[in-house]
């Protein structure tokens, strides 16, 4: 290790190489621990470093993999050129890009969905959907900063998580049934917020928006130095 090298640089390079080594175990084994212990085997890395880059083994090792694709993702979308489309399209872009960025890895998908449902996991899954969701609001220029920006992530997370369960059981050609289904659900978010703004604008609506939703003024986006270092958030 050179002065010029940081240890987080060499703990990110012993995970992406765990990652790289444990993608062909994880689709017969899963995200546990024969797969992670061969990863480690595979990869010819140290027992210490391996747990320093992954303390909790193959569990750390899901969320690298997701977390991967979530900047697959991001790198695509600086590329495409989505200033002619209709901002739902936009979203439904993006979700398509997150899900064909782990097209070729699908099986590991899955395999994460069923680590993640496990009560004992189930927070770190929804974090690393939060992330996402968070990831794509935030590339497509998002500047909210109330309560609506928990609304818009809540809502898209949703759309991500129930569309990508969708995937993993679609043999369509080219997944069309995904995407048919992805459009759908983001109709049905638009279709609401439609409702809910004009509602809002009714005497009923302003009523209550002055009432009740008024404790919601005092909701606030997080701040940066939160986004970085929350789970869900961490772009390691």
């Amino acid at each position: 290790m050179t002065d010029q090298t940081e240890p987080g640089d060499i703990l990110e390079e012993a995970r992406e190489k765990l990652l790289d080594a444990a993608l062909p175990h994880v689709a017969f084994d899963g995200w546990g621990q024969a797969s992670f212990d061969a990863a480690r085997a595979d990869a010819g890395l140290d027992p210490a470093l391996a747990r320093a880059a992954c303390p909790r083994g193959a569990v750390d090792l899901a969320l690298a993999f997701h977390r991967r694709g979530d900047a697959r993702m991001l790198a695509r979308l600086a590329e495409a050129d989505l200033s002619q489309m209709r901002f739902r399209d936009r979203i439904a872009a993006a979700v398509r890009l997150r899900l064909e960025a782990v097209e070729m890895d699908k099986e590991a998908v899955r395999r994460g969905a069923t680590l993640f449902a496990l009560p004992v996991h189930a927070a770190d899954g929804a974090g690393a959907i939060w992330g996402t969701a968070d990831a794509i609001w935030t590339a497509l220029g998002d500047m909210s900063t109330d309560y609506n920006w928990y609304t818009k992530r809540a809502s898209l997370a949703a759309v991500y998580s129930s569309t990508v369960l969708y995937w993993l059981g679609d043999d369509s050609p080219g997944h069309e049934a995904t995407w048919a289904f992805l459009d759908r659900r983001i109709e049905n978010v638009m279709s609401f917020e439609g409702f809910k703004g004009k509602f809002l604008n009714s005497p009923l609506g302003r009523i209550i928006e002055k009432g009740p939703l008024r404790l919601l003024d005092r909701v606030a986006a997080p701040d940066q130095s939160f986004r970085e270092t929350a789970p869900g958030w961490t772009r390691r």
